[in-house]
């Protein structure tokens, strides 16, 4: 699949969700393109806004993947029965606020700026919203699912925009990104639940 491809299909499913959300503000969404979510990232409601760019478009995915993770991580905080689900979790909170603090220095750095807007794929909110009435070790294996499928996806995007790019500090931001989510990979594959 392309970069363009990839993208152009992380856009999509950004926008369905964005889509399937609506007005709902106590989701990582907000009420106006202005507004930020729980990790400081611009949340938008869907627009007739032109299509976005391809580095707009990686921006918002990452900037998406950050937010899933920090949000099931805190629930995994509350609702996991494992001590090593929680010590991954804690770990997947710190790493994720930490990506997302480097993507908004290197987006902001950027000529012309982007701003990544952090909007939940349907897919991933649907996993949030089911990992949220899970408990005890039902909570600890679907998390380890979900943060199985969610890295791999993730790293999947980086290392096609890391490859082809159209923004050279947002593929540096990739390629230097993918060590990281490979590890975290293999640490969520690895979770005995």
């Amino acid at each position: 699949m392309s970069l363009r491809t990839t993208i152009l299909a992380a856009t999509a499913v950004l926008a369905l969700g964005a889509c399937s959300r609506g007005n709902d503000t106590t989701q990582t969404g907000a009420t106006n393109g202005s507004d930020l979510d729980a990790t400081g990232m611009a949340t938008a409601t869907p627009t007739a806004a032109a299509p976005a760019s391809a580095g707009q478009s990686f921006a918002n995915t990452a900037a998406a993947s950050d937010a899933f993770e920090i949000e099931t991580s805190r629930l995994a905080l509350t609702n996991a029965s494992s001590p090593a689900v929680k010590r991954f979790a804690k770990a997947m909170i710190d790493a994720h606020e930490a990506s997302t603090a480097k993507l908004k220095t290197v987006a902001a750095g950027l000529s012309p700026a982007i701003q990544p807007v952090a909007t939940l794929s349907a897919e991933q909110q649907q996993t949030v919203e089911s990992l949220r009435a899970a408990k005890g070790s039902a909570f600890d294996s679907a998390y380890a699912a979900a943060q199985s499928t969610a890295h791999q996806q993730t790293l999947d995007v980086l290392k096609a925009y890391a490859a082809s790019g159209d923004v050279p500090a947002l593929k540096t931001f990739a390629q230097d990104l993918v060590p990281t989510v490979t590890a975290h990979l293999n640490m969520a594959k690895g979770l005995k639940v």
